[in-house]
């Protein structure tokens, strides 16, 4: 079964947006542009509380898979 976490290996603040990415089997890029896209429409504040919210609400991945270097 597929969980949804946040990335560690597309990680820019939190790891939420790549998180989403790799769920998805997108491009971390795309979902960023995205969200960014959303959040600038619907006039910040929403997207800025959803992503703090997941944030807090999602696990961190802790697969064995991701080696840092």
């Amino acid at each position: 079964m597929k969980r949804l976490f946040r990335s560690k290996r597309y990680k820019m603040i939190g790891g939420v947006c790549g998180g989403i990415a790799e769920y998805f089997r997108m491009d971390p890029t795309i979902v960023r542009v995205i969200y960014v896209m959303l959040s600038l429409f619907t006039t910040l504040f929403p997207g800025i509380i959803l992503y703090i919210a997941l944030l807090f609400i999602m696990p961190l991945d802790d697969s064995e898979e991701y080696i840092d270097v």
